[in-house]
């Protein structure tokens, strides 16, 4: 049997972590994982149920129960068997989650559920704690960053937001992801820096799946 790889790669909001995590979960048949859409599904859940975000407890509930699956033929995310794919990236939702990720208790619950995805396969997964808290003894660890202006535009060119705001809200995500008392958004010593400003997302590709494939035995393309 052959060994399981992790690769972990974190970074602060608008790096592009999502769009290259995918690519290359793609490229080598592994599993992808975003761990932001986990933190996105209990608060879809949280949303329909009436929950309030300031009840940890109950918030720490839906976290333990929520039956979460990747599928990577479609790249869509499951939440108890419904695939929420698009309703995780409503803007209600997305503010719901960036409170419940705050809570100590929920961000455990989710730990141990990224653990028990990454053994059972080989995974790419993408977060803000992943090399650090979730595998810190992961296969490969990747920081990827990017200037803050890149980030902006990139998030810029993905919404029709005002600049202005979009310029806020990262600064604010990243205050927060990089205060936050639990599991806080930290560069792991042995992880990889790379700078994707002013690179193409095939640029970016071609360079990371050298630095995995230099680093285990078995990051072969998936033969289609």
């Amino acid at each position: 049997m052959s060994k399981r790889i992790t690769v972990a790669i974190d970074g602060p909001a608008g790096a592009g972590k999502s769009t290259i995590a995918r690519r290359i979960a793609q490229k080598l048949g592994y599993l992808y994982i975003d761990t932001g859409a986990m933190y996105r599904a209990v608060a879809l859940w949280a949303l329909r149920t009436n929950v309030a975000l300031s009840d940890m407890h109950r918030l720490e509930q839906l976290a333990k129960e929520a039956n979460i699956e990747f599928v990577s033929a479609n790249n869509s995310v499951l939440l108890n068997g419904e695939d929420v794919s698009e309703a995780i990236r409503a803007p209600e939702v997305s503010r719901a989650a960036s409170e419940v990720s705050l809570v100590p208790a929920v961000r455990r619950a989710l730990v141990r559920k990224q653990r028990e995805l990454g053994e059972q396969a080989s995974v790419v997964m993408e977060g803000r704690d992943i090399g650090s808290v979730v595998f810190p003894d992961a296969t490969v660890k990747i920081f990827l960053d990017a200037h803050p202006d890149a980030r902006i535009g990139r998030r810029a060119g993905e919404s029709s937001l005002a600049p202005e705001l979009i310029a806020q809200q990262i600064n604010e995500r990243d205050h927060r992801d990089r205060t936050r008392r639990e599991s806080p958004l930290v560069q792991a010593p042995d992880a990889i820096y790379f700078d994707t400003t002013g690179l193409s997302v095939d640029e970016v590709e071609t360079a990371l799946l050298k630095i995995i494939r230099d680093r285990t035995s078995n990051g072969k393309e998936r033969t289609q």
